[in-house]
């Protein structure tokens, strides 16, 4: 899709993350367009790794009670010497907690080992995801958590969810990547003023080396002297989408963040799209 196409939200959008690389929420949060995402890393690999992404600037750190690291991820933050005020902290609850989400709340709190999660994030649509997203409201209002959020809500799932509950979430994660761009979702997200961030900016495992092969990327990234990786993560947050990259390789964690130096430009940003395969790679 070309840049002149897009709704004037998404230009708003665009030249905040230019200047201030995050988009602020009526929450009083500012989401960073591009975050650190935990979800293969466990122990002192994990610790090593949220480490030296906060030391190389990230200041959103995404992990899940399903990733089995929340309590890797709190000593990280924790170690880091930085302000806690300055860090984004966003965890997940899986559908087997939604029952009792109160106590998974805590039970994320005690394993983070921080005062307050920023966004509390339900992690896919399932049985009792209202009831465990209302828990999220009261904890909200009780100061345990900052904000919430969902994850792998599409047109029909968040509009049936978003009915059904009083505070409105900060953010939609979805799966989002060249050969799965699902345009129409999100711009439906991003009208109602929900920010949109992908869990699988470079399709997910088994699937980023046939994209970072690809050779319309790897002339776009050529000719901006950048890596196919980059040219990547720059395509989405131009499409006002976070991104949320991982790695275990800190010259990887320092090089995804390396990313507003450069612009694409309306005929690269139409073959990236171009590349759109509609290819989903999980099943959620």
């Amino acid at each position: 899709m070309e840049v002149s196409r897009r709704p004037p939200i998404l230009y708003g959008q665009l030249m905040a993350l230019r200047v201030e690389k995050s988009i602020p929420t009526k929450d009083g949060l500012a989401l960073p367009m591009i975050g650190f995402g935990t979800w293969s890393l466990r122990g002192q690999e994990c610790v090593q790794a949220v480490r030296c992404a906060l030391d190389c600037g990230y200041r959103l750190i995404d992990t899940a009670s399903f990733y089995g690291n929340e309590k890797d991820v709190g000593l990280a933050v924790g170690q880091s010497g930085i302000d806690r005020q300055k860090i984004i902290v966003q965890t997940k609850l899986y559908p087997n907690q939604y029952a009792q989400a109160d106590k998974a709340i805590d039970e994320a709190l005690r394993k983070l080992d921080i005062d307050y999660i920023d966004v509390m994030i339900l992690h896919h649509p399932a049985v009792n995801d209202v009831a465990a997203y209302h828990a999220i409201e009261r904890v909200i209002d009780e100061g345990k958590v900052r904000a919430a959020g969902i994850s792998c809500y599409y047109i029909s799932e968040s509009s049936r969810f978003l009915s059904r509950v009083s505070k409105k979430p900060i953010l939609i994660q979805n799966e989002i990547h060249p050969f799965y761009q699902d345009t129409a979702v999100i711009e439906h997200i991003q009208a109602l003023g929900i920010s949109v961030q992908s869990w699988y900016p470079f399709g997910g495992r088994g699937y980023a080396g046939e994209l970072f092969k690809n050779p319309t990327l790897l002339e776009i990234a050529n000719h901006h002297n950048k890596s196919a990786a980059q040219v990547v993560l720059r395509w989405h947050i131009q499409r006002a989408v976070a991104v949320i990259p991982g790695s275990s390789n800190p010259r990887h964690i320092e090089e995804n963040r390396e990313i507003f130096d450069f612009e694409l430009n309306d005929e690269e940003m139409r073959l990236i799209a171009g590349l759109d395969r509609s290819e989903k790679h999980d099943w959620y």
